[in-house]
């Protein structure tokens, strides 16, 4: 028996000086989640691929920011990325996979 092919989920994070911390803006699953990772790639926004922290991004309400307890996961995302866009990405990825574009 094959088990059913689990439906794909994104979210997508923004962060604007001043904010305490970095707001969902988008989140879905199946369809939704497609166009949220392609919206993002036309825009030159890496994409992640972390199961485990999109499952528990999933978890925060559109609009508003994400919990003290997932502030470090998404500080190495980022940190990360910033490193990634001056050249100085390392060669491993804290978070598991590195982000596909």
């Amino acid at each position: 028996m094959t088990t059913p092919e689990k439906r794909k989920s994104a979210i997508a994070l923004a962060y604007q000086n001043g904010d305490s911390a970095p707001k969902v803006v988008a989140k879905g699953r199946g369809m939704i989640a497609q166009a949220i990772i392609e919206r993002a790639k036309e825009h030159g926004v890496y994409v992640h691929e972390s199961e485990d922290l999109v499952g528990m991004l999933m978890q925060v309400e559109l609009d508003e920011h994400i919990p003290p307890q997932l502030y470090l996961a998404v500080a190495e995302l980022l940190a990360w990325l910033y490193r990634l866009e001056r050249g100085e990405a390392p060669a491993n990825f804290p978070l598991g996979n590195p982000p596909k574009r």
